[in-house]
């Protein structure tokens, strides 16, 4: 029986350790080109501006079969939009109501990860969810140039009152965000690699408002580019 045990046990950490060395760990960073886009309590599409963020990490390539990888990582993600404040429809570019929110969250990818041989490199292609929870942020209230831009703090609440809704020091929004990512790219043989990815949200970011029968939402959204090394 004690042989059995340890022969067991040995497997055991020989597999782990030949699983430890497939793995491919690595870094990435870039900018971010996202939005919030969705619809005014009365079903009106919501006309957003982009804002330029950022996202930086690391992530990790386990192998599940040839050419074929599942990626996961973490990564400090900024997501955000202009004039989403009160889900006003106004044109991003209007002088006299503009606002900017910027959300910082961590990001998990769980892609699924295509990357069979080219030329002295790979190709990269994958997708999969990703699920995010929020940090910290900001939302800059410009009211033209007569009126200083006043800075609200993001607070995370699933639910909140009429009078936290209206309240000018604070934006509320949900902490927890999901949905989907596809990207493609270039891995070159040194282990540097580039890469183009979209990322569409699927949940409403909008706290629900108590007592309030609007049906208002906004999505974040949004592409990147990223450039990263594989160690």
């Amino acid at each position: 029986m004690k042989t059995r045990i340890l022969s067991v046990v040995a497997i055991l950490i020989l597999t782990a350790t030949a699983l430890q060395a497939q793995v491919e760990f690595g870094v990435v960073a870039g900018p971010n080109f996202q939005n919030m886009v969705g619809k005014d309590a009365d079903g009106d599409k919501l006309t957003n501006g982009m804002i330029v963020g950022f996202h930086a990490g690391v992530k990790a390539n386990i192998p599940i079969a040839p050419d074929f990888y599942f990626q996961t990582g973490l990564l400090l993600s900024q997501k955000g939009s202009r004039n989403n404040e009160g889900l006003i429809p106004v044109k991003a570019a209007s002088d006299e109501y503009n606002t900017t929110t910027r959300i910082s969250y961590i990001d998990v990818p769980l892609h699924l990860l295509f990357r069979p041989e080219f030329g002295s490199g790979h190709i990269l292609v994958g997708f999969g969810p990703y699920v995010a929870v929020g940090l910290f942020g900001s939302q800059d209230v410009d009211y033209g140039s007569s009126v200083p831009t006043m800075e609200q703090k993001i607070k995370f609440k699933g639910e909140i009152t009429n009078d936290e809704f209206w309240q000018m020091d604070n934006a509320y929004y949900k902490r927890f965000d999901a949905g989907a990512d596809i990207f493609v790219g270039y891995e070159m043989s040194m282990g540097l690699w580039f890469r183009l990815n979209a990322q569409l949200g699927l949940l409403n970011m909008i706290s629900d408002i108590t007592d309030y029968e609007g049906e208002a939402n906004l999505k974040n959204t949004g592409f990147g580019l990223s450039v990263g090394y594989n160690f």
